[in-house]
C-alpha cells in the first residue's frame, strides 16, 4: 500500500508585479519539484482561508500575500492561530514578518544594523549624514521609501506623522554592494551579492568569509523561526564590514535563477527536507 502523501497548500500571487524579479517563475519551479513527494496545490492569497483546512500545512511564498493583500493575510493568520494550522514559515518571526520595528530594537541593542529610529522622536539619535531614508514600518519592495536631504528630514517626517504614516528613519549609507545570505531552518545555503549598488537584483553568487557567516548567523539565532527559509540582507560598508539591511523571515525571494544547477538542487533538497521535518514535528 502506498503511504499517504502530505498535502501542501502553496499560497502565492503568481501575478504579483515585483520589480526586477519574476516571483511566479520561482514559485512554479519550486512547486514542480515539491510535487515529487508532496501533494501540492497553489492558491491565491484571497483564497487561503477558504481552502487551508483541507491541507496538512500551508506554505506562504512571495510578497503578494502581505504587501498586496493585507486584509486577506490578517484573516489567514487569525484563522491559522485559531485552528492550529501548520504554517511555513512559522508565524513566530520577530523580523519582517512583524513589520520593520525590529530594526529599531536591534539598533538599541547594539547589533550591526543600519541605525534606525521611530519617526520624529528618534531623529536626534541618528548619526549625521547628507541624506536619510524614510520608509514605512510595514512595507516591502521599497514601496513608499523616500530619500531626503538632511535639511528636509524633520519636515518630511513631521509631514508623515501628520498624515498618519508610520515611518522609520535611517541615515543613507554609502556602501560598496549588498549581499544576501539564504538559510533553511538554521543551515546556511548560499550567498549572493549585487556588484552594482544601483541594480539590487542583478545578483551573482559569492563565497562568504567566516566573519560574514558569523554576522548572518547572529540574526538567524536572534530570530524565532525554527522551520522556514530566511534571507539576511546586508550592505558592505567602505571599511569592509557588514550592516543589516533587513531580515526577511516571511516569504523571501530566493533568486534561484542566479545559482548554478548544483546549488539550486542543493537548495531544493534542503527545502523539501525542512518541510518533512516541519510536518513531523
Amino acid at each position: 500500500m502506498t503511504a499517504t502523501r502530505a498535502r501542501l497548500l502553496y499560497v502565492t500571487d503568481l501575478a504579483y508585479p515585483a520589480r526586477g524579479r519574476r516571483y511566479c517563475d520561482e514559485d512554479i519551479f519550486l512547486t514542480s519539484r515539491l510535487r515529487g513527494e508532496f501533494d501540492v496545490a497553489l492558491c491565491h492569497p484571497e483564497d487561503a482561508v477558504a481552502l487551508m483546512d483541507a491541507f496538512d500545512a500551508v506554505v506562504v511564498r512571495n510578497s503578494g500575500p502581505v504587501l498586496a493583500h493585507p486584509g486577506a493575510y490578517a484573516a489567514f493568520r487569525e484563522r491559522a492561530a485559531a485552528r492550529g494550522t501548520r504554517v511555513y514559515n512559522q508565524l513566530t518571526g520577530r523580523a519582517d514578518m512583524a513589520g520593520k520595528q525590529y530594526l529599531t530594537e536591534l539598533t538599541a541593542a547594539g547589533f550591526p544594523v543600519i541605525p534606525t529610529v521611530d519617526g520624529v522622536a528618534g531623529l536626534d539619535r541618528l548619526p549625521e549624514a547628507g541624506q536619510y531614508v524614510v520608509k514605512p514600518r510595514l512595507g516591502a519592495d521599497s514601496v513608499g521609501l523616500r530619500t531626503v536631504p538632511a535639511d528636509r528630514l524633520r519636515a518630511v517626517v513631521e509631514e508623515c506623522a501628520a498624515a498618519g504614516e508610520d515611518v522609520l528613519v535611517q541615515p543613507h549609507v554609502d556602501f560598496v554592494h549588498e549581499v544576501s545570505f539564504c538559510f533553511v531552518d538554521d543551515t546556511f545555503q548560499y550567498a549572493l551579492y549585487a556588484p552594482r549598488p544601483d541594480r539590487r537584483w542583478e545578483l551573482v553568487p559569492c563565497v562568504p568569509t567566516p566573519d560574514d557567516l558569523a554576522f548572518a548567523r547572529r540574526f538567524i539565532d536572534w530570530n524565532t523561526v525554527r522551520h522556514g527559509v530566511q534571507r539576511v540582507d546586508a550592505c558592505r560598508t567602505r571599511d569592509g564590514g557588514l550592516l543589516l539591511v533587513e531580515l526577511e523571515d516571511l516569504n523571501p525571494y530566493l533568486s534561484l535563477d542566479a545559482l548554478d544547477e548544483a546549488d539550486r538542487e542543493a537548495f531544493v533538497t534542503a527545502f523539501a527536507a525542512s518541510l518533512r521535518r516541519f510536518l513531523a514535528a
